[in-house]
């Protein structure tokens, strides 16, 4: 296993980070147990949660994967010290959660002692944003004229920013948590809390994971240039595109149990004729070189410059076994071109 700096905070993370949003849905406590250990015997160090998992987020499971980390923990305290831990805070929009309001200041206190609860563990290593107060180009926004960035009040936001960031602040000086981070934000959101941090000499912003993968590659390269530079770990979500970049989903295929078989929160906005075009270049280029279409993603998002730990997921252990054994392969030179002559011809599919 191959480790990396995570940002500002210096820690060594593995470049695989194990994530966990089908727990509590798809994956119950015995298959949690089996991923966690299998990845901690692999070397990863690195696992990533959120208070609004398991997904398909809903009031029902709400907290739950949390709670499925929490009882591994408990049933394994001198384990805990073997990974950096994260989880994130969810943001407004969910009314089952804080009644859908903005993340405040106050909303960062009560959330860190839920989470800290569910997770039966004193102090959280990472802890996350899961997205902004304002609306960001994610989850399919990206396109220009879905949402107006001149509308946004930017010092409301500002001050907001500030506020959240005096709480995070307070919960990393009494030990609750040690590093803060981002989700689903853009480079001005970085770079405002960095501003703030510098200002009001504040805890300052160590990671930023947003979904990054083949077929969306927005954040290349201007916002992974400026993490570079300012120090902020880069650690893309969804490396295989909710699933699609394995092939599993190629010309409408709905395997069943599988996540695009389901509802989902967001729509298959991923699915496209397009991605559909894009997927199956790729799925063909992988089979000329005897890999697996998921293996193809995963190593090629590895070698991207500037992605610092790659967030995977699996809902079976041969899943699994896989991803892990993804990041050890080395895309060659030539293999890499060819992804590239692909990728130039479906940079943005969905």
């Amino acid at each position: 296993m191959k480790y990396s700096k995570l940002g500002y905070s210096g820690v060594e993370v593995s470049r695989v980070c194990l994530g966990t949003m089908t727990w509590g849905t798809q994956n119950d406590q015995k298959d949690a147990n089996e991923q966690i250990e299998y990845a901690l015997d692999r070397g990863v160090n690195f696992m990533d949660t959120a208070e609004m998992y398991a997904t398909p987020p809903s009031p029902e499971t709400y907290g739950k994967t949390e709670t499925i980390i929490g009882n591994w923990i408990e049933a394994n305290p001198t384990r805990r010290e073997e990974f950096v831990l994260a989880t994130k805070i969810a943001g407004p929009g969910l009314p089952w959660v804080r009644d859908g309001g903005l993340i405040t200041g106050d909303a960062v206190l009560s959330a860190v002692d839920a989470s800290l609860a569910r997770l039966k563990t004193d102090y959280i290593d990472l802890y996350q944003l899961h997205w902004p107060n304002r609306t960001s180009p994610h989850f399919g926004k990206h396109h220009p004229g879905h949402i107006s960035f001149s509308d946004v009040n930017a010092k409301e936001h500002s001050d907001q920013m500030l506020e959240i960031l005096q709480a995070l602040d307070e919960c990393i000086k009494v030990g609750k948590i040690k590093h803060f981070g981002l989700s689903d934000d853009t480079t001005w959101g970085i770079n405002e809390y960095i501003r703030l941090s510098e200002k009001h000499n504040l805890a300052r912003v160590t990671s930023i994971q947003n979904e990054f993968n083949l077929i969306h590659a927005k954040d290349w390269p201007y916002l992974i240039e400026n993490c570079v530079h300012a120090e902020v770990a880069y650690l893309p979500w969804s490396p295989l595109a909710a699933g699609s970049l394995s092939g599993k989903y190629i010309d409408g295929a709905r395997p069943a149990g599988s996540r695009w078989s389901k509802a989902m929160r967001h729509g298959l906005f991923r699915d496209t004729e397009q991605s559909n075009a894009a997927i199956k270049a790729y799925a063909n280029l992988a089979a000329k070189y005897k890999i697996s279409a998921a293996t193809l993603a995963l190593a090629w998002c590895d070698r991207v410059d500037g992605v610092t730990s790659t967030i995977i997921g699996a809902t079976t252990m041969d899943q699994l076994k896989e991803d892990i054994d993804a990041f050890e392969l080395v895309l060659s030179d030539e293999l890499f071109a060819e992804v590239s002559e692909i990728f130039k011809q479906y940079p943005l599919p969905f």
